[in-house]
């Protein structure tokens, strides 16, 4: 890591909790130019407000008054370009999961681990280092004499970043870790095998790649320069075959017509990001859909279905006695169950309809483009396959009861879920182990 970088940059450190902000301050203190220190988001948008000369940010973001994510969102309208590090515990995945749309450059997990504290520090900050120390010795192709690359690749090489330099036909500079993450030894090498790094962006959705260009533009780097920062996602396979995930910065040299563009991994981030955001949709013993979901989901139908006329459908089930089967055989075997009815119920869906685990044992199936008669039919598919469902992990026979509803003019999200339950009450009345309707 190039450590050098940090003691010439003035932080500003927000941190609420006053044990973790007395220490960590005390070391940020020690590596660094300048440091100003608040204990929440407000102190610290008013610290930065005062202090244009911040170089990077580094914020907890689950904060009274003012989380960090809303205060780095205040700063962005002022200086896009300031580099952020979050902090942040495992108990602050809602957060944690606009990260990326906020533009934060890296990240650390409390308890706060101060090596990896001081390696984002430096990652978020290598870019904007990179463009001053570029600014400084005045790079231009006609300068481009045998001293001026020397120092040019000494500086591309101190970067942790992918970094390359770039005229508008081809790429002219790049560091080592370009060269270590293409496995190749030199720029020319590179060059033969792909004369442009963009054919190796992966189509992803939400990664740009290639056929991502729209209207007359044409040249990948000038596109990218007109997005937002958080569409500036590719993915690239390394050369071990792995995907890896980097947002790009990209500094504009006009008056030379040349590019530096730095590549910041942030494959980790953009994971959790992810399983953030599966585990709130998630019910993660099963994997189906959770209700919150459900309502997210269901707004979308019922807009559709009053838009476009198209009848939307809902069964609702619980498994029977289910209690009583818990209480005889003990939870364990009860999720086993529970998993076995995720699997049962998805076979015999279609695969834009939505399954939910609405509670303990009761699930609930949307049905878009599907009337009553359609929706009993598929109810009864399910019933049988559950009735008939054998495993010798499963003691005894499994059953559940089914209410079935369809839609009307009338009904929003409440009164639609209610008709479906006053069915299943119904059926449960009648002896269970049966579907029963309601319109």
């Amino acid at each position: 890591m190039n450590k050098e970088i940090l003691k010439n940059i003035k932080v500003l450190y927000v941190e609420d909790e006053d044990d973790v902000r007395e220490f960590t301050g005390k070391t940020i203190k020690a590596i660094v130019k300048d440091i100003i220190i608040t204990k929440d988001g407000k102190e610290g948008l008013e610290a930065y407000l005062n202090n244009k000369d911040i170089d990077l940010i580094v914020t907890d973001i689950n904060m009274p008054r003012m989380g960090g994510l809303e205060m780095c969102k205040e700063i962005k309208r002022i200086n896009k370009e300031v580099p952020i590090v979050i902090t942040s515990a495992h108990n602050d995945p809602i957060f944690l999961k606009q990260a990326i749309d906020v533009g934060v450059s890296a990240y650390a997990m409390k308890p706060i681990d101060l090596y990896q504290l001081i390696e984002s520090m430096i990652k978020a900050v290598e870019p904007i280092f990179l463009r001053n120390q570029l600014k400084e010795i005045n790079l231009s192709l006609e300068e481009r004499v045998e001293e001026g690359v020397k120092k040019i690749k000494s500086i591309l090489d101190a970067q942790d970043n992918i970094v390359f330099v770039s005229n508008t036909k081809t790429i002219t500079n790049v560091n080592k870790k370009f060269l270590e993450f293409f496995d190749v030894n030199s720029l020319e090498e590179f060059l033969m095998k792909s004369p442009c790094i963009s054919s190796y962006f992966k189509e992803d959705k939400g990664c740009f790649n290639l056929k991502s260009i729209t209207g007359i533009e044409k040249n990948w780097i000038k596109y990218l320069i007109n997005l937002n920062e958080v569409d500036r996602i590719v993915k690239i396979v390394n050369k071990n075959g792995e995907d890896r995930v980097f947002t790009i910065n990209i500094d504009d040299y006009k008056q030379n017509d040349f590019y530096v563009v730095s590549l910041t991994d942030i494959t980790e981030l953009k994971e959790k990001s992810n399983l953030l955001e599966y585990q709130a949709n998630h019910d993660l013993l099963t994997g189906l859909f959770n209700r919150q979901k459900f309502h997210e989901i269901f707004g979308k139908e019922i807009r559709r279905d009053k838009r476009y006329k198209n009848e939307l459908s809902l069964i609702i089930f619980d498994i029977d006695n289910f209690k009583i089967f818990n209480d005889k055989y003990g939870h364990n075997i009860g999720d086993e169950v529970l998993k076995f009815i995720a699997q049962i119920v998805s076979k015999n869906v279609r695969e834009h309809d939505t399954v939910v685990r609405w509670g303990a044992e009761e699930f609930i199936v949307l049905l878009p483009e599907t009337n009553i008669a359609g929706a009993i039919k598929v109810a009864e598919k399910i019933r049988v396959a559950l009735e008939n469902f054998q495993d010798k992990t499963i003691p005894e026979k499994i059953t559940a009861s089914f209410g079935v509803t369809t839609l009307s003019k009338e009904d929003n999200e409440s009164s639609f879920i209610q008709k479906a339950n006053d069915a299943l009450y119904e059926a449960k009345i009648q002896g269970r182990n049966r579907v029963i309707s309601k319109n």
